[in-house]
């Protein structure tokens, strides 16, 4: 299970097949890829830039990936969440999930990214034609995140 926060783009290629060569009883390689928005609220967003806190954001999301492999029969997790400035179109979070079959590591991969949505200590702040603004927290995510407790 493998967690970096950077400032670095990532090649997602590249991190799929050194998962998916990983191992030889893989089944299933399930991904997810944020991307920066150009439209917000309906304000067109210039930028976005993504603080953290060193050291507690990996904690969080290090607890996230291992709640996922507990519940879900997974090989493996990677996470990779970005920081810093990004524009439109900027890719912001990777998460790969690989099993022996779909089904496990589908669910997986959305509970990860459900809960990192949620829990993980990562701050927005965009830029628009308007100036700055912090972006808040949604109902959506936290609705999609308490559905897991009731499964």
């Amino acid at each position: 299970m493998t967690v970096r926060v950077q400032h670095d783009d990532f090649d997602i290629g590249a991190e799929i097949a050194a998962m998916r060569l990983a191992r030889k009883d893989i089944g299933a390689v399930a991904s997810f890829v944020g991307q920066v928005r150009d439209l917000n609220e309906g304000d067109e967003v210039a930028a976005m830039t993504l603080e953290h806190y060193p050291g507690m954001t990996e904690k969080a999301l290090e607890q996230i990936v291992e709640q996922a492999k507990q519940r879900w029969d997974i090989f493996d997790a990677l996470v990779i969440h970005r920081i810093g400035e990004l524009k439109p179109l900027d890719q912001i979070v990777l998460v790969v999930v690989s099993g022996a079959h779909r089904g496990e590591a589908f669910a997986a991969c959305q509970y990860i990214m459900d809960y990192l949505k949620t829990e993980a200590p990562f701050w927005k702040k965009e830029q628009t034609s308007s100036g700055e603004r912090w972006v808040e927290a949604k109902a959506s995510d936290d609705s999609a995140r308490e559905r897991w407790n009731k499964q």
